[in-house]
């Protein structure tokens, strides 16, 4: 079966973002804790899959899992900077509390974090 590798490239990171996807996931979860913070929450970070873990994970995921969690960091990396932004704007101009909808943006942040963390999780052993 060598013709199946035409249908599925090799899976490297995504191409805007060549780091790890560990490195990516721990930017991201950086992203959570600024976002948190602003929303005066505390984070929790040993609830958290380790980068070291995503990494590990996503070396034993399937290429769909892979390009599942590429398009999800893609996509949680550009409206997390673009709430950021946002809300960062907003404290910087003091135009009232944003709490709210940092809280708002936090929960995005860290349900898609635990996706990903999800899409590369050991799965029991293969059978």
């Amino acid at each position: 079966m060598t013709g199946n590798h035409a249908l599925a490239p090799p899976i490297p990171a995504a191409a805007e973002d060549a780091d790890d996807p560990g490195r990516r996931f721990a930017r991201l979860a950086g992203a959570l804790a600024l976002v948190e913070r602003l929303a005066g929450m505390e984070s929790p970070p040993e609830d958290r899959a380790s980068a070291e873990d995503i990494a590990a994970g996503y070396g034993r995921a399937t290429p769909i899992a892979r390009r599942r969690f590429d398009a999800l960091a893609s996509e949680t990396a550009t409206f997390s900077a673009a709430g950021m932004e946002i809300l960062l704007r907003q404290r910087t101009a003091r135009r009232g509390d944003c709490r709210a909808a940092a809280r708002r943006l936090a929960a995005e942040i860290a349900t898609a974090l635990a996706a990903m963390a999800a899409l590369v999780a050991r799965r029991g052993p293969a059978a």
